[in-house]
């Protein structure tokens, strides 16, 4: 039987973006083990039949004495048992996972969006970007690794980088969405509308641009609601001040829902949903806004422009412009009809683009493919 092993810092993303492909891989006949730093989730994973394995992966950049432990667990995993293939999701498991794996070993390097590291200017981020495409090069370019990236400025950016073997350079784009676990909704009904940013309160997903925009609405006489749903996410280095998101909140600008697992009967509720990020790998959360059939507003980076079309299931505006956003967001409240072409040609994109059965039917090939190269290499 085969093995794969997915390598994820978090059980709750692996839950939100990687659960269904496991089960799929489970049903095509893997047997599938999970190494993640095991929070609420744990068991659930276990309960679905996947070997979970704990791993102490600190997602912060930090504390590099805890990456240190990460690598020792990693190295000892990978010695003990054999994987027929090993998928690292985002930056932190590639680096380690990689480095630790032993030669030659079938390594998939899924990048989810390159973020901070490499979309940031200022001095700390500029330091560890070379250090982290020097390791980068070290554990990608021998042309036994294979490089998995959901969106192509990304595949651009890692081949101007030097990073990775092209012939092994695969785009697939995002983890996918369950349309029916994010079904259709009727137009919501609630007065004032609600607008809602789903995200991780960082500042490159857009929120200051966001809260922005509610205010100069606010001040406009435009009546609705602005929503913040997402945790703080103390680790990222990019996180809102607390203090800052606390003055928003008594401001009475925008509410801050936190974490919430009911994330169809928030889009539900919501008459547009919005992310000015700065930069995304492909955005979970714009296609379950989709499949529920909301109207998007999202900003010209990679990413979100696979997903939202201007004009057609949604408006695109210019990154870190607050006024653009506004004026964007505004004209969907204005224009319930437009709201609803918009949301109809959004579910009809997730369906027909993004439905997870076609994205995992995508991965699954890849794995075969990455068995198929390593059987010809061996004959060779």
């Amino acid at each position: 039987m085969r093995r794969l092993l997915f390598l994820v810092t978090e059980d709750w993303y692996f839950r939100s973006h990687r659960l269904p492909l496991a089960l799929a891989a489970r049903d095509a006949g893997w047997t599938v083990s999970v190494a993640t730093r095991c929070g609420r989730y744990g068991d659930l994973l276990r309960e679905h039949g996947l070997d979970v394995i704990e791993v102490p992966f600190e997602r912060s950049l930090r504390v590099p004495m805890r990456d240190l432990a990460s690598y020792r667990a990693l190295h000892a995993l990978l010695r003990a048992r054999h994987y027929d293939v090993i998928h690292a999701v985002s930056l932190k498991p590639v680096l380690l996972g990689l480095l630790a794996a032993p030669e030659r070993a079938r390594c998939i390097a899924a990048f989810t969006g390159l973020g901070y590291l490499f979309s940031s200017s200022d001095r700390r981020a500029r330091v560890l970007r070379a250090l982290v495409q020097s390791v980068l090069r070290r554990v990608l370019n021998d042309g036994a690794a294979w490089t998995l990236v959901q969106n192509a400025d990304d595949a651009a950016l890692l081949a101007a980088a030097r990073i990775g073997v092209t012939a092994r350079t695969v785009l697939i784009p995002g983890a996918g969405v369950d349309p029916d676990a994010f079904p259709v909704a009727a137009p919501a009904a609630a007065r004032p509308p609600l607008v809602v940013l789903p995200a991780r309160v960082l500042i490159d997903k857009g929120v200051r641009e966001f809260v922005a925009a509610a205010r100069a609405l606010r001040a406009a006489g435009v009546a609705a609601r602005f929503a913040l749903v997402g945790q703080h996410d103390r680790d990222n280095p990019g996180a809102v001040p607390r203090a800052e998101l606390a003055a928003w909140q008594a401001e009475g600008v925008i509410e801050w829902w936190g974490h919430r697992d009911d994330m169809a009967a928030v889009y539900a509720d919501a008459a547009v949903v919005c992310l000015p990020s700065y930069r995304e790998g492909l955005p979970k959360v714009l296609l379950e806004a989709a499949s529920v059939g909301r109207a998007l507003v999202t900003t010209d980076v990679p990413g979100c422009r696979e997903v939202v079309r201007d004009g057609r299931n949604g408006l695109v505006v210019p990154a870190r412009d607050a006024a653009a956003l506004a004026a964007a967001l505004r004209r969907l409240l204005d224009d319930v009809a437009l709201r609803e072409r918009f949301g109809d040609a959004a579910r009809r994109d997730v369906t027909q683009r993004f439905a997870a059965r076609l994205i995992n039917a995508q991965v699954l090939a890849l794995y075969d493919r990455v068995l198929a190269a390593a059987a010809a290499e061996s004959a060779a």
